[in-house]
């Protein structure tokens, strides 16, 4: 039975110790050089497909996290998850779960991390900042860009501690942005970002729902639409339902690394400009200052500055520059668990994360309308184009709601 949000919360509420979940840490999991169970931070995986299942098996690498919960679904996907946590620890501790909602009212969970398909992350994000609890997200973090600021203003409002999930910039970029912003290429004026294109509709034939699968929680927020396989094995992205296709998936990513770097990253575009195939060959966005970023023109992400580029030639005598606002040690994962633990900013917090996922929206919004768009980046709102307004969110199904 789907509980409608009032009935879930009085059901909650009525169930007493019954629904405390208490978490006993076994002996054998306390592992050799392990922090006491008082020091650990407790977590949850939500979202047990590919991803989330490999950042949740990344997690576990930290001596300092206890997995205590996973959820999806799709039984066989928290199952397995489940089964690789408890084989971790060598016991049965874990439990699973089919509904996020079970997860967040545990009191002794700390923290989740979010590995769902697209279209779940902000009202999965939300419900856990109000119910006290720490947030690691996937990328890209929100399907619109009002749900990212409201993202953003939960997290600020519940006091919360939220990662984006790109460790790309790190694992990939970090050498290069730390040259561009010491200096090696003078004024950045270019920036070539490769990545997919926008998101379309679904046109998936329909297939009978297999047992094991709650196909209604799946959907969640998203229109209905009849069952099909390949949406819960990872193939959701082309799908503007879910998704908005490999603009949000590498772009949050690449668009979010070639940011940073060229120190906008608390900022956006003020003009985006769809191809023309005359002036504009490629999507173009316009920053304030005056840099341009493209859609393409490269194979990763180059950087054209004033006294050369990257990859490419410059000046070899300038110093790198530490990445700011990384703590911690282990990547990504490392500079979260720091920050749960002091209370700090991220390297991808949520203000960064949504700036960045924001150009990619507004990309696949250009694309969509076929026609430039004023965007007001302090405002957040597309100017003088209602229609194209529209489009910063979308509605969302019964009962869901931000």
């Amino acid at each position: 039975m789907q509980f409608s949000r009032s009935s879930r919360r009085q059901f909650l509420q009525t169930a007493g110790t019954a629904m405390a979940f208490p978490y006993v840490l076994t002996s054998s999991a306390l592992g050799g050089n392990r922090p006491a169970a008082s020091e650990r931070i407790t977590m949850a995986t939500i979202g047990c497909g590919g991803q989330g299942t490999g950042d949740m098996q990344g997690f576990l690498g930290f001596p300092q996290v206890q997995m205590v919960a996973t959820c999806d679904p799709v039984t066989e996907h928290r199952e397995r998850a489940r089964t690789i946590v408890n084989q971790h620890y060598k016991n049965e501790d874990c439990k699973s779960y089919n509904d996020f909602r079970d997860v967040l009212a545990r009191p002794d969970i700390d923290a989740v991390l979010i590995g769902t398909p697209d279209h779940w992350h902000a009202i999965i994000t939300i419900e856990a900042c109000k119910h006290g609890k720490d947030v690691y997200c996937e990328k890209p973090e929100c399907l619109t860009i009002k749900e990212g600021r409201a993202m953003a203003d939960a997290v600020s409002r519940y006091g919360r501690v939220f990662s984006g999930g790109s460790q790309r910039v790190l694992g990939d970029y970090g050498d290069i942005p730390r040259l561009v912003r010491g200096g090696a290429l003078g004024e950045i004026q270019e920036i070539f970002v490769d990545c997919w294109g926008p998101s379309a509709d679904c046109y998936l034939e329909e297939q009978p729902v297999p047992a094991g699968v709650d196909w209604e929680m799946w959907l969640g927020p998203a229109p209905y639409r009849p069952f099909h396989e390949s949406l819960i094995k990872g193939g959701f992205r082309p799908y503007r339902d879910y998704s908005g296709g490999g603009m949000t998936d590498w772009g949050a990513h690449r668009y979010g690394a070639a940011m940073f770097a060229a120190g906008l990253h608390h900022t956006g575009p003020v003009e985006i400009i769809p191809p023309d195939g005359n002036e504009h060959k490629l999507l173009t966005y316009v920053f304030a200052n005056g840099t341009k970023m493209y859609h393409g023109g490269t194979n990763d992400i180059t950087y054209k500055g004033t006294k050369g580029s990257l990859p490419g030639e410059h000046p070899t005598s300038i110093d790198r520059v530490d990445m700011e606002g990384y703590k911690g040690e282990g990547g990504i994962f490392g500079d979260f668990l720091h920050c749960v633990r002091t209370r700090e900013l991220p390297f991808r917090n949520i203000e960064v994360a949504h700036r960045a996922t924001t150009v990619c929206h507004l990309g696949n919004i250009a694309y969509w309308l076929n026609r430039p768009l004023k965007w007001d980046p302090v405002a957040e709102q597309i100017l003088g184009d209602p229609e194209a307004n529209r489009w910063l969110d979308r509605p969302k199904r019964d009962p869901w709601t931000l």
